[in-house]
C-alpha cells in the first residue's frame, strides 16, 4: 500500500469512528432527518463540510495539494441526486452510513451496498448511453462558486460558516 492508500484507510476509519460516535448510523436518526424532526445528521454533514473546506483550501493555498473541478452538469446531479434519495428513502441509509451501519453488525445494511455496488456497475455499463444523453444535459464546465462569483474561496467559506453556525443555533433552539 502506499502512502495515499494508507491515509484513505485512516480516514475512513475515523470518519467511521465519528459516524458511529454521532449516532447517525441509527435508523431513528435516519428516519427523523427526512421527516425534518431531527437535524443530527445534517448538523453532522455541515460540521465535516466546514472542517473540510478550510482544510482543503488551507492544504491548496499552502500549495499540498492541487484543487480541480469536475463539470457542473445539470443532468447528472438531478438524475443522481433523485437516485440517491430514493436510495435513502429505500434504505435508510446513505453510503456512509450504510457502510458505517454493516460495521456496527446491522447485516440488513448490507443489501443497499449490495445496491450500490449494482447501481455503479450498471452505470458502468451504460456509460456510452448516459454520456449522449444525461451527462450531456447543461453541461456547464468545470466551475466552483467562487470563480462564478469573482471572490476569494475564503469569502465562501466564511459566509458558508456563518449559516451553518446560524443554523445550528436555530436548530438547537427549536429541539431539533
Amino acid at each position: 500500500m502506499d502512502t495515499a492508500q494508507i491515509m484513505g484507510l485512516v480516514t475512513g476509519i475515523l470518519f467511521g469512528f465519528l459516524l458511529q460516535k454521532g449516532r447517525v448510523l441509527r435508523f431513528e436518526k435516519q428516519v427523523g432527518a427526512m421527516l425534518l424532526k431531527d437535524m443530527t445528521i445534517l448538523k453532522f454533514m455541515l460540521s465535516a463540510i466546514m472542517v473540510g473546506m478550510v482544510g482543503v483550501t488551507l492544504l491548496a493555498d499552502a500549495g499540498v495539494i492541487a484543487l480541480g473541478h469536475k463539470p457542473m452538469n445539470v443532468g447528472a446531479i438531478v438524475v443522481g441526486g433523485a437516485l440517491f434519495g430514493a436510495g435513502w428513502a429505500v434504505m435508510g441509509f446513505c453510503p456512509g452510513t450504510s457502510v458505517g451501519a454493516l460495521g456496527e453488525g446491522r447485516w440488513h445494511a448490507a443489501f443497499g451496498i449490495a445496491g450500490m455496488l449494482a447501481g455503479a456497475a450498471l452505470y458502468a455499463e451504460l456509460y456510452p448511453l448516459m454520456k449522449a444523453t444525461v451527462l450531456s444535459w447543461a453541461d456547464l464546465g468545470k466551475i466552483g462558486l467562487p470563480e462564478t462569483l469573482g471572490v476569494s474561496p475564503w469569502v465562501v467559506i466564511i459566509v458558508f460558516i456563518a449559516v451553518a453556525l446560524g443554523l445550528f443555533r436555530w436548530f438547537e433552539s427549536r429541539g431539533l
